[in-house]
């Protein structure tokens, strides 16, 4: 991971970074919902969408089937379609410049 993490039982460890990735998904679901993917993406360069492509990688890994909309409504809390409906906004014109800005300083 690029950083001295403490010394930690493996199962402990997996406990506490499950625990840790539930609590990010409920700040992101439940605290601010009105935080847009795309502001995600232009600050950290991923997304609730993102964490759910993860989410469905990490499946894989283990050998579990999972598609899109599972994976998504896994980390959305509710079906996407729903949560889209209830919290996504159309993206503002300053919104979209930023986002095509971030994507030009990562790619380069």
């Amino acid at each position: 991971m690029g950083f001295a993490a403490p010394a930690l039982p493996e199962d402990a460890r997996t406990r506490i970074e499950a625990a840790a990735f539930r609590r990010l998904l409920s700040h992101l679901n439940e605290a601010r919902p009105d935080v847009q993917n795309i502001d995600l993406m232009i600050l950290a360069g991923f997304c609730r969408n993102c964490l759910a492509d993860w989410y469905r990688d990490a499946a894989t890994a283990e050998g579990v089937a999972l598609d899109k909309d599972a994976a998504r409504e896994a980390v959305y809390g509710m079906p996407f379609a729903q949560w889209k409906a209830q919290h996504q906004k159309d993206a503002t014109p300053e919104q979209l410049a930023a986002f095509k800005a971030a994507q030009e300083k990562h790619a380069s």
